[in-house]
């Protein structure tokens, strides 16, 4: 997406992101029902604090995020993009 390469499922400080972008520190989660309890919900907190800690910036969105509005998820991640490269041009050509 903008010319910056996104992996699936990757580990990243013990921890397994949804989607990861490493030269732009940015992580990329999906969440399910699964991710609703209380557990779950300062489990994540306590994941992104982490994460963010080391320095990465974690974007999330719900299942049915992705699945009924996956053009608006789309355009948010390419606008936080746009926005954290205005100073640093992609490593790859955009397409």
């Amino acid at each position: 997406m903008k010319g910056y390469q996104f992996r699936r499922q990757r580990p990243v400080r013990g921890y397994i992101a949804d989607f990861l972008c490493k030269e732009l520190l940015l992580i990329i989660e999906v969440d399910g029902i699964s991710h609703c309890s209380t557990e779950a919900i300062e489990k994540d907190r306590k994941r992104d604090l982490a994460l963010q800690d080391a320095g990465f910036t974690i974007l999330r969105f719900s299942n049915w995020e992705v699945l009924n509005r996956i053009d608006d998820v789309a355009m948010m991640i390419g606008d936080w993009i746009e926005e954290k490269a205005k100073n640093s041009p992609p490593p790859y050509p955009v397409r």
